[in-house]
């Protein structure tokens, strides 16, 4: 779910590649802009063929990352009053931050909610979607947005809840930012209007670039609330007049692109499709080890346990290349005093970087999903304009947020030991208050 640990091989490669090369902006005709422009064209045909989809009906617009992707349809989208902007609630935050483009034009927002464990219930999305459905003449353009696979919670959203929507006329976006790093992702099979990821998730390398995958008929609905360098062939100055790139992507790549880092995505591709078979049976084998191991982890002399795992879990063991986990590679908990109370996450945090062990705590920029794991759903309706975290800590009584401990490409048995060996400090007593005293001092 964070940053990937990049491939030494991946590294290699590249930075060989740019000893033995000269790139320049791909907006000019040099030796060394032809060949940015050929580095950019072979890497939007590596995403094309990594994701299957279709280079007649879909094009590849590169960006910063996942939320620049999906910030680019929330700015362009024709909303309207009588439109509906509908999304779950354990989304991550830059899908919610397009509520505000949609509410600014006047439309509807609907949120789905989460159950407990996170996702969405299928009947009441269903449900919802049917209601506010735009499939009649002259209705108002509306945009369904799913987060395929929650960053928090670990859930899995049925990709076919995609194809309901648009059968009732929304326009369907994919954030797939948390389920394209470990899971094969078909855009034959589910034909979206556009799907948001961001490669460092993926693979490590590079930073700093992101793609809008994009139907060429979606994407002649849009309107650019603005122009830029790159987007246009000719601008009258002073004036109204401009004219937009006859190319479909150039119109959404604002000013110049991160054209020194595009082989590392053509590379990158190349070196996750040869693991993508089997990385979801290797993961499931870390994930039921480690969520066995940390459920059956107790509190020296007491029963209490060290931790309370909340996402979700597999509900089965992976036992064939090419099968895929009906969640993800998550495990998003809490740690406990022997008490049973929950353990600050700053601590938490603080005490693993001692052992040299990264975690993330926090919400992860998922709010929905991690009120739905914390059960404070009820505290929603009552923020207003100007809270501080700090007002809502107050209001539940503890810092807000979780553990998250994610797997992914290069993760091994060894990760999971640490961790469990880490857990096993927390639950000894003398250790434990000597990182308590540690961090104290810190603070």
């Amino acid at each position: 779910m964070g940053g990937a640990l990049y491939p030494e091989s991946l590294i290699r490669v590249h930075t060989d590649f740019l000893s033995r090369n000269i790139l320049g902006g791909p907006h000019s005709v040099g030796n060394s802009s032809s060949l940015s422009t050929r580095c950019a064209e072979e890497a939007r045909a590596a995403v094309l063929s990594f994701f299957n989809a279709s280079p007649d009906e879909y094009t590849v617009i590169f960006t910063p990352n996942a939320t620049g992707a999906l910030k680019l349809i929330g700015e362009s989208y024709p909303f309207t009053e009588g439109s509906t902007y509908m999304l779950p609630c354990d989304a991550h935050t830059s899908v919610h931050g397009i509520r505000e483009f949609a509410m600014r034009n006047g439309a509807h927002v609907s949120y789905i909610p989460s159950p407990p464990t996170g996702g969405v219930d299928l009947t009441t999305a269903h449900r919802m979607l049917f209601r506010y459905q735009p499939n009649s003449p002259g209705a108002a353009p509306s945009l369904f947005v799913l987060t395929a696979q929650s960053n928090i919670t670990n859930a899995k959203c049925p990709l076919s809840i995609l194809r309901y929507a648009s059968a009732l006329g929304y326009h369907t976006l994919l954030d797939a930012a948390a389920l394209a790093p470990t899971s094969t992702i078909s855009l034959t099979d589910y034909p979206v209007d556009a799907m948001a990821v961001s490669f460092y998730k993926m693979m490590g390398f590079p930073t700093g670039v992101g793609a809008l995958i994009a139907k060429k008929s979606f994407l002649r609905q849009l309107y650019r609330p603005w122009f830029s360098g790159g987007n246009v062939e000719v601008v009258q100055v002073p004036g109204e007049v401009v004219t937009l790139s006859s190319e479909l992507h150039e119109q959404f790549e604002d000013g110049t692109i991160n054209y020194l880092s595009l082989m590392g995505v053509s590379d990158g591709l190349r070196f996750l499709s040869a693991y993508m078979p089997f990385l979801p049976l290797r993961l499931s084998c870390l994930m039921h080890y480690l969520i066995a191991a940390l459920s059956e982890m107790r509190h020296e002399n007491s029963d209490t346990s060290v931790v309370r795992i909340l996402s979700s879990k597999p509900t089965r063991h992976l036992k064939a290349v090419g099968a895929q986990s009906d969640v993800g590679s998550v495990i998003s908990l809490i740690f406990l005093t022997p008490s049973g109370s929950m353990l600050p996450n700053s601590f938490v945090a603080y005490a693993a970087s001692r052992m040299c062990i990264s975690l993330r705590t926090g919400c992860m920029s998922n709010p929905g999903g991690t009120a739905a794991l914390l059960g404070i759903e009820d505290a929603m309706p009552q923020l207003y304009d100007g809270v501080k975290l700090q007002d809502l800590e107050r209001a539940v009584g503890h810092e807000n947020g979780v553990v998250r401990l994610s797997f992914g490409l290069a993760s091994d048995f060894q990760d999971a030991w640490n961790v469990l060996r880490f857990a096993r400090t927390i639950g000894q007593a003398e250790e434990r208050m000597a990182l308590w005293a540690g961090w104290l001092t810190a603070l």
